[in-house]
């Protein structure tokens, strides 16, 4: 039934539903500085791509809301609906683009079918790691970026989570040169599934509610999630016995909160900005998170059930990273997509410069 009361209000024209409480209606009064709080709550509903309160993902989602309603001191509250409780995961972004809800928790790979671009914004198969995403982001100018993109369609993006660098995936036979890769179907968005492709694999998108079972039925022959937090919670290994590294395809994959940009502009400006702080709050916090808890996990999943641990060979790394490297010089059409890949790369550039005296030599200096 809350399905369908949610599809009556996108018919029905509900664009802004829950904004009737909001000082002023248009942007003109939106602007004006809020002089007394009337005690309306503002309500927002957040739709996701995650299963409800999942690991790591949804319980990410959850955070923010806290956060929104908390720092509003009661005056906003955001109510969260995991995938396919109002909308299925990969129809979030119309669906907050249309009105019907205010703000999505998500990844924006998932978009790449509707714009191309979008997954600058998530993750580049051997691109920027998350500390170099949100460098990028918010102090490289990726962000302005991400939301000229975003401007028709009236969204506006936020980072609000990275799962750092993620695992290659699980498979049911080993990988030892670029030939196994062919005819093999594997769960696994965005432009890492481009390369899948051209590598002679068979990309599939699907959320995550339906990984297990498409391995576990052999609907498909290998998946990506995560990494060992999320990907013990799902329990991936019943369904496969290898689990490779490194996560060449999600060096540092940004989570996006997608926020339709009536319902944003119709806030005072001090709840505008409570809502940009907590996503950068949310962004942080859920990095820390999965570095928290990730080598727990990798170690229940060899010591207690058995996974067997695999690193890709570096021939069949250097091979996809090579197809990455042609693939996306053809990703940029629009003279917006070319200013969005030259900041990509130039980024990189000189990230990889900085961390190859930095980061990269202290790691090999670490016992």
């Amino acid at each position: 039934m809350k399905r369908r009361k949610f599809i009556g209000a996108l018919g029905a024209g509900a664009a802004v539903a829950g904004l009737s409480a909001c000082t002023g209606g248009d942007k003109k009064e939106a602007k004006a500085p809020v002089k007394k709080w009337d005690g309306k709550v503002i309500k927002w509903t957040m739709i996701t791509t995650w299963p409800k309160n999942f690991a790591g993902l949804g319980e990410g989602a959850e955070y923010l809301a806290k956060l929104i309603n908390e720092l509003s001191g009661g005056r906003m509250e955001v109510k969260v609906y995991g995938s396919g409780e109002l909308v299925p995961a990969l129809q979030v972004f119309e669906s907050v683009a249309s009105g019907a809800a205010q703000i999505g928790h998500g990844a924006s790979y998932y978009w790449k079918g509707k714009l191309p671009m979008t997954p600058f914004f998530a993750a580049v198969p051997f691109g920027l790691n998350a500390q170099e995403m949100n460098g990028w982001l918010l102090h490289g100018g990726g962000l302005e970026l991400w939301r000229e993109l975003y401007e028709p369609l009236g969204l506006i993006p936020e980072p609000c989570g990275n799962t750092g660098v993620q695992m290659a995936g699980w498979f049911n036979k080993e990988i030892n040169s670029l030939d196994d890769l062919k005819g093999m179907k594997m769960r696994i968005p965005g432009l890492g599934g481009e390369v899948w492709r051209r590598a002679g694999g068979i990309p599939v998108l699907m959320p995550g509610s339906e990984v297990f079972t498409s391995l576990e039925t052999g609907a498909i022959d290998a998946a990506e999630w995560v990494g060992p937090y999320n990907d013990l919670a799902f329990g991936l290994f019943k369904a496969a016995k290898y689990y490779y590294y490194p996560g060449w395809h999600e060096p540092g994959t940004t989570l996006e909160a997608l926020i339709n940009k009536k319902a944003y502009e119709a806030l005072p400006k001090d709840l505008q900005q409570i809502v940009t702080t907590a996503c950068r709050t949310a962004n942080a916090d859920l990095l820390a998170d999965f570095t928290a808890k990730n080598n727990e996990a990798l170690q229940t999943l060899i010591n207690k059930h058995g996974v067997e641990l695999r690193e890709l060979p570096k021939e069949v790394l250097k091979e996809l990273e090579t197809i990455s490297e042609g693939m996306l010089q053809e990703q940029a059409e629009t003279e917006l997509d070319q200013r969005i890949l030259k900041s990509f790369v130039e980024f990189k550039e000189q990230a990889k410069e900085w961390h190859r005296v930095s980061e990269l030599s202290y790691y090999q200096s670490r016992r």
